[in-house]
């Protein structure tokens, strides 16, 4: 089989947006100082009278884009995870989430993937820090196929949505004639010994996980997709721990926090259930590739099989 095409959930996001900003002259973009690297730049040629640039001021950005929603438009408020809802939380959550205004957040660059601009740039906390909040759902798509599919959905959704990039171009492989609903996971793998839950473009390594498991250790692994991490698909996942009786968490994200945490809670209060949270230990990141540092921290297919072996097998 040959190698998946790669390119990162922010491209997918780009092409989305433009989709979206056709179907619905609501929809309007602002982003503070960054149009190319959260690939809103086509947009900006397409619709110049809809495209905001608020320079770097991510918390007037955020008021300015609950104001246009509570006035009927359909704002998508882009920057970086560790500036939007980094920097400006407390306007996501009083102008935004408090007042049910229809504002799209996009934090793109997230995770260790973000590479070489380093520690302070490595959207770590950001989940952490969106799915908290009342009101607010969460979206991370595995691929740059989900990212264009997501972006149309939440385009249609009335309600605040923090939507999760990825920089790293990383590979595509979703089914591309399976339409994205907000609130459900993807089972893309059947097993019965363990329950693979994971976001981002971290699912691809969990499937590659689950095939050298396989291979290795004749375990079946069932991998989900988890990219709504608020609301939680609760009725598939218990489904699946049910079914497995354990389960590994994996995400580009703080360990704590993060879906790690959210379906630990979920367990915890419905189905207690043996459970291995994989993400980054409680420490911030360093700078480097992505390659590198999913190798350092153990978020590649590798480090997965590895610490799946350590604790359950």
């Amino acid at each position: 089989m040959s190698d998946p095409q790669k390119l990162a959930t922010r491209d997918g996001f780009g092409r989305g947006i433009v989709e979206a900003g056709r179907a619905d002259s609501q929809v309007v973009v602002l982003t503070g100082d960054l149009a190319e690297s959260t690939r809103v730049d086509e947009f900006r040629k397409q619709f110049p009278d809809r495209f905001i640039e608020c320079g770097v001021a991510e918390q007037n950005m955020m008021g300015i884009a609950a104001g246009l929603a509570l006035s009927g438009k359909v704002p998508f408020a882009c920057s970086f995870a560790v500036f939007s809802p980094g920097r400006n939380w407390e306007q996501l959550r009083v102008a935004v989430a408090y007042s049910q205004a229809n504002v799209k957040v996009v934090g793109s660059h997230a995770g260790v993937v973000t590479g070489p601009d380093g520690a302070t740039h490595q959207g770590l906390e950001d989940l952490a820090l969106a799915r908290v909040l009342p009101n607010l759902t969460v979206v991370v798509p595995a691929d740059a196929r989900q990212a264009h599919q997501a972006t149309l959905a939440i385009a249609k959704h009335q309600g605040p949505v923090y939507l999760r990039l990825t920089r790293k171009k990383t590979a595509v492989f979703t089914n591309k004639n399976q339409s994205f609903e907000l609130g459900k996971v993807q089972v893309l793998k059947s097993g019965n010994k363990l329950s693979l839950i994971a976001c981002g473009p971290l699912v691809y390594e969990a499937l590659q996980a689950a095939e050298v498991l396989k291979e290795k250790t004749k375990v079946e692994c069932e991998v989900i997709n988890c990219s709504t991490v608020k609301p939680l698909d609760k009725t598939t996942l218990l489904t699946s721990a049910k079914k497995t009786g354990k389960v590994v968490t994996i995400e580009d994200h703080q360990v704590n926090g993060g879906l790690g945490g959210a379906v630990a809670e979920l367990l915890s209060e419905e189905l207690p259930t043996p459970i291995l949270r994989i993400g980054l230990p409680d420490q911030f990141g360093e700078s480097g590739s992505a390659d590198e540092l999913m190798e350092k921290y153990g978020l590649n297919r590798e480090g997965i099989v590895r610490r799946i072996k350590e604790r359950f097998l």
